[in-house]
């Protein structure tokens, strides 16, 4: 039975494909040989995953498509070493036991080497940068859409309904305001205005 060092690099060269459970500072590893047996287990730093790549050097690594992942996917691309990036809920089904690093580190692994599996594929800086514009105009989008109920719900309390839209709330529906006035760098209501006169 060898010892846990040799556990670790006695089979360097021998691995098919290496399943890494991404985090932000240790990263699991989990080796495989074509036929699925576990040939390599070990935890490295961030710092130390890419040179740990190199002297592993897998026919595939595979790796959750979360936080990170297109990162370092296309690091161990530009080593000549082909990525397949799993979508999380695919994973799932393969986890043994209790739920942790190791374990998803072989299911990863384990759920790669599936014919049938569907990837996600690697996305270039530019397409990330592109997929980051989408996602902050939602934010803001949801965020206008708040701000527009609440602003709705207070001018309710004042007995002015507005649709809802976000070109109606910028006037109100009834037929009269508020006039305002600037003093002193507030808004100050003067007198209700009707609008029919």
């Amino acid at each position: 039975m060898p010892g846990r060092g040799c556990w670790r690099a006695c089979c360097v060269g021998e691995i098919d494909i290496l399943g890494i459970d991404l985090a932000k500072h240790v990263f699991q590893l989990h080796g495989a040989e074509r036929s699925g047996r576990a040939v390599h287990r070990s935890k490295v730093g961030r710092g130390a995953l890419i040179e740990t790549g190199q002297k592993l050097r897998p026919r595939v690594i595979a790796m959750e498509a979360c936080s990170s992942a297109h990162h370092w996917a296309r690091r161990f691309v530009g080593m000549g070493i082909e990525v397949r990036l799993l979508s999380p809920q695919y994973v799932t089904p393969f986890v043994k036991k209790n739920k942790n690093d190791r374990n998803d580190a072989e299911a990863i692994a384990e759920a790669a080497s599936r014919p049938s599996m569907r990837f996600v594929a690697v996305k270039s800086i530019e397409q990330q940068d592109i997929q980051a514009v989408h996602r902050m105009r939602a934010i803001l989008v949801r965020q206008r859409t708040a701000v527009i109920n609440q602003i709705r719900g207070l001018l309710a309390e004042r007995g002015l309904i507005v649709a809802r839209s976000a070109q109606a709330s910028k006037e109100p529906s009834r037929p009269f305001w508020y006039r305002w006035r600037r003093t002193d760098g507030f808004l100050r209501r003067i007198q209700p205005v009707d609008a029919t006169h």
